[in-house]
């Protein structure tokens, strides 16, 4: 007798690969959204090539890393704010050995979402039909 493989599967993963959309959102199998997957978005949504899809994708994160390592903050519209903070020196102790350790002084990269992202996190404001 021929065992049922799909029970308590995803109807969706189920389906044709050809049938089914891409999904903005990472999967189950893929926890987090990748810059592979915002170039793929690209290409099938703005019909951009491969190529210019994901250039454009690593340029949009060059400009973002430089921005701040250079020191400035990224202020992103109806998504959140990257900051760089600074963080004093201070003292702290190794947890294992309850030894204390200086801890020097650094620049931290702070993120803090917009009110508009949070809102759709939350569920409290639905999804506009561009980011569905």
């Amino acid at each position: 007798m021929a065992e049922d493989t799909t029970k308590g599967t995803d109807p969706a993963a189920a389906a044709p690969a050809a049938a089914r959309k891409p999904a903005l959102l990472p999967t189950l199998e893929t926890p987090t959204l990748t810059k592979a997957e915002l170039a793929e978005l690209l290409f099938d949504r703005l019909g951009l090539n491969k190529r210019e899809s994901k250039d454009m994708v690593e340029a949009f994160f060059d400009l973002v890393h430089a921005t701040l390592v250079a020191g400035q903050d990224v202020k992103l519209s109806g998504f959140g704010n990257f900051n760089i903070r600074r963080k004093a020196p201070r003292p702290g102790r190794n947890p294992r050995t309850g030894e204390s350790i200086p801890i020097k002084a650094r620049n931290v990269v702070t993120f803090h979402a917009s009110h508009k992202l949070k809102g759709i996190v939350q569920g409290d404001t639905p999804l506009e039909a561009e980011f569905e």
